[in-house]
């Protein structure tokens, strides 16, 4: 019986259709940016999702500064650090973080939406955040989207 056949498709390395885009975070909640972002970078909006395979893109995060949260989270949540000594715990608000290093928020957010193993750890690796308007992967033609059309 030679009837319609159907075959499950696995992406691999050599398969795999990876783009750069380009997101703008000015404006955006802190918790819903990051949720798309992760699902981006772990290719769960295309087709041919294997979830054992980096088939996710390359995102730009540009005007890290420019984030919103919703609340108090600004004076109530904290980000800790370890500075490698003993009694080396450190923390501090959310205010402060933006102060000095806007884009540790938008990577701590996704990074903890990331699968924890090897997979996670590369998929990491292809999020670049910058606090400014400008960034310097003009060389891959990242293509900008717009977060609001996904869900």
């Amino acid at each position: 019986m030679d009837t319609l056949s159907y075959k499950t498709l696995s992406a691999n390395k050599s398969t795999v259709d990876k783009q750069w885009l380009l997101v703008d975070a000015e404006g955006q909640t802190l918790g819903r940016l990051a949720s798309k972002v992760a699902k981006i970078l772990r290719g769960k909006y295309k087709t041919n999702f294997t979830p054992h395979v980096d088939c996710g893109d390359n995102v730009i995060v540009i005007n890290a500064e420019k984030i919103d949260m919703t609340g108090n989270k600004w004076d109530e949540k904290e980000y800790q650090r370890y500075t490698g000594y003993p009694g080396g715990q450190r923390s501090a608000s959310a205010k402060d973080v933006l102060a000095k290093h806007p884009e540790r928020i938008i990577e701590s957010s996704v990074k903890g939406m990331l699968p924890k193993n090897k997979l996670g750890a590369d998929l990491f690796r292809n999020l670049k955040v910058y606090a400014g308007a400008e960034h310097g992967q003009e060389a891959q033609k990242p293509k900008a989207i717009n977060l609001n059309d996904y869900k």
